[in-house]
C-alpha cells in the first residue's frame, strides 16, 4: 500500500507541475465537463451510494451521518452546479497582485501560484471529493484525495467519472489522486509524504484533525470542529429568534456549521425561551439545560459540564441562560472552537461588541450559523473551514489553495 500512494504522490507531482501552467479557458472546459458527467450518471452514483447507505445503518450510524453520506439527483445536480460556479470564478493564478518599485529601483510584481499538489483527507461527505477537485484544479494544483470508508462506495464512482472527464477535457493525466484503500495506515502514509504532497486538509471529526495536525510532517491547514453557539440577547426578536435558533439546530444537524449551545439573556429567556424549546423539542431536539434553563423549562435533561464543550451533530442541544452579554461571549471563550457564533439582538451596541469580542472565524449578527459556507459565501464551493488564523480562516476557496511569487525585474542592478 505504502508503495502504491507513493506512486500516486509521483503522478500527481507531475501533473501539478503541468497544471500550474495552463490556460483559464482550459480549466473552465474541464470543470464544465465534470459537471455534466456527474449529472449523466446520476444514477449510477446513486446505485453505489445505496450500497454505502445500507452499510452505514447496519453499522448503526447516526440519522445526522446518514444524512451527510446520503446522495439523490438534487444533491448531486448541487454538487454539478459547484463545478459549473467555480469554473465562472475568477482565476487566482498568474495575475499580478501588486506591483510596486523596491530598492535602487527595481520592479517587484506579486503574483498568486498554485500550491502544489493538495492532500485530502476526509469522511462520510461525498460533495467534499467533487468540491475539493473543483477548487484544486481551478487554482491549478493537483489533488489527492483520501475519503472515509463509510463513503468508499460514492467516493470512487465520483472520483472515477470526474478524473475521466477531466483528463479528457484537455487536464494532465494524474490530476486527480483517489486513494482507494480503506486502510488508516493510508493517512499515516500521506502524512510522511514531504516533497510530494505540499499541504494536507483534514475534514472530519475532532479525532481525525487532532490526529493528523499531531502527527504530520507535511504542512496542514487544520480546519474545524464546529461547537457553534447563538446567543438571545435581551433585546433579541423573539420570532427571529426562534427562526435562527430552530434553522441552526435543525436544518442539517449534521454538519459542523450546525449550532450546539444556545445561550439566551435572562430577560429574554423568562418571556420567550419556554416557546423556543417547546418549537424546538417539537422538531425532535433534545435539549440539556442549565439549572434555570430546567427552572423555566420542563422536562429537559440537565447539563453536564461536557456539554458545553460537545459538538453533537446530532439534535441534541445545550441551553444556558445567561445575565449579560459579556457572560456569553466569556463562555463562547472558554468553549468555542473560533467557527460560528451568533448574536441575536436589537442593540447595536452589542452586536459591535459581540462581533468585536468573539474571536471565530465566523461571527453573526441575527443570522443563522449555517451560512459559514463556500457555497453562500459565494466560493462556488468550499474545501473546508479552517478555524487557525495562518494562511486561511473560515470557508476556503480558491484563494486559500493559493500560494504567491514575487516576480522582479531589473537593467542591472546590483546591491551595495
Amino acid at each position: 500500500m505504502q508503495e502504491q500512494l507513493i506512486q500516486q504522490a509521483k503522478a500527481a507531482k507531475a501533473a501539478a507541475q503541468r497544471m500550474a501552467l495552463l490556460k483559464t479557458n482550459t480549466k473552465n472546459t474541464a470543470l464544465l465537463a465534470m459537471a455534466d458527467a456527474l449529472t449523466n450518471h446520476a444514477s449510477q452514483i446513486i446505485s453505489e451510494n445505496e450500497k454505502d447507505m445500507e452499510a452505514g445503518r447496519h453499522q448503526g450510524l447516526s440519522l445526522a451521518l446518514l444524512d451527510r453520506l446520503m446522495l439523490n439527483d438534487d444533491r448531486i445536480e448541487s454538487m454539478a452546479s459547484g463545478l459549473r460556479q467555480v469554473a465562472s470564478l475568477k482565476d487566482p493564478i498568474g495575475e499580478g497582485n501588486k506591483v510596486w518599485i523596491g530598492a535602487d529601483g527595481i520592479q517587484i510584481t506579486q503574483i498568486s501560484t498554485p500550491i502544489g499538489v493538495v492532500g485530502m483527507i476526509y469522511e462520510a461527505r461525498p460533495n467534499v471529493t467533487v468540491d475539493a477537485a473543483a477548487l484544486c484544479l481551478k487554482a491549478g494544483n493537483a489533488v489527492m484525495l483520501k475519503g472515509g470508508s463509510e463513503a468508499i462506495h460514492s467516493n470512487t464512482i465520483i472520483a472515477s467519472i470526474i478524473s475521466r472527464s477531466a483528463v479528457e477535457a484537455g487536464l494532465p493525466e494524474g490530476c486527480i489522486q483517489f486513494i482507494t484503500s480503506t486502510d488508516r495506515e493510508a493517512v499515516k502514509v500521506m502524512m510522511k509524504l514531504n516533497g510530494l504532497i505540499d499541504v494536507l486538509i483534514p475534514r472530519g471529526g475532532a479525532g481525525l484533525i487532532k490526529a493528523v495536525v499531531e502527527n504530520s510532517s507535511v504542512p496542514v491547514i487544520e480546519t474545524g470542529v464546529g461547537n457553534c453557539h447563538v446567543y438571545l440577547d435581551a433585546s433579541a426578536e423573539p420570532v427571529m429568534a426562534e427562526k435562527i435558533v430552530i434553522n441552526g439546530k435543525t436544518h442539517r444537524p449534521g454538519v459542523c456549521n450546525a449550532t450546539e449551545t444556545l445561550l439566551v439573556h435572562k430577560d429574554f429567556a423568562g418571556q420567550h425561551l419556554g416557546n423556543i424549546a417547546d418549537a424546538l423539542m417539537a422538531k425532535g431536539v433534545e435539549l440539556r439545560g442549565c439549572e434555570k434553563t430546567r427552572a423555566l423549562v420542563n422536562n429537559i435533561l440537565p447539563a453536564k459540564e461536557s456539554d458545553w464543550e460537545t459538538e453533537y451533530l446530532d439534535l441534541v442541544l445545550a441551553v444556558k441562560v445567561v445575565n449579560s452579554v459579556e457572560e456569553a461571549i466569556e463562555h463562547i471563550r472558554r468553549y468555542g472552537t473560533q467557527h460560528s457564533e451568533a448574536i441575536v439582538t436589537e442593540n447595536y451596541s452589542h452586536a459591535r461588541q459581540f462581533q468585536r469580542e468573539v474571536d471565530a472565524a465566523a461571527v453573526y449578527v441575527n443570522a443563522s450559523t449555517r451560512y459559514t459556507d463556500g457555497h453562500q459565501f459565494g466560493f462556488g464551493a468550499e474545501i473546508g473551514i479552517s478555524t487557525q488564523k495562518l494562511h486561511a480562516r473560515g470557508p476556503m476557496g480558491l484563494e486559500a489553495l493559493t500560494s504567491i511569487k514575487y516576480m522582479i525585474q531589473g537593467n542591472g542592478q546590483i546591491r551595495n
